[in-house]
């Protein structure tokens, strides 16, 4: 089992910064991909980054350039820094961890971007 925890949310003006921070516990040992989704009003939930655990990152292109994926090992973290925001930006963003036996989500942060 893993455990997500998503921080971090809010509003924030176009053009402005936010820094997301996902904390996962249990077990740590088996997740093979780390990263973040996000589900606007109406939209299917789509990824925005993720990061194997061999440190291979992957973006949407939607943030290319402007997202910036991080994981700390030691202190079992996955961060999601967002600069350049846009309004189509706003979403809940969640947190989403995948091993060989499941899928686990966080309960999700809001993002709001207001133009």
């Amino acid at each position: 089992q893993v455990q997500l925890v998503e921080s971090g949310g809010g509003l924030v003006q176009a053009g402005g910064s936010l820094r997301l921070s996902c904390a996962a516990s249990g077990s740590l040992f088996r997740i093979n991909i780390i990263g973040w989704y996000r589900q606007a009003p109406g939209k299917q939930r789509e990824l925005v980054a993720d990061i194997t655990s061999g440190g291979t990152i992957n973006y949407a292109d939607a943030v290319k350039g402007r997202f910036t994926i991080s994981r700390d090992n030691g202190k079992n973290t996955v961060d999601l820094q967002m600069n350049s925001l846009k309004p189509e930006d706003t979403a809940v963003y969640y947190c989403n961890a995948r091993t060989i036996t499941g899928i686990y989500w966080g309960q999700g942060t809001q993002v709001t971007v207001s133009s």
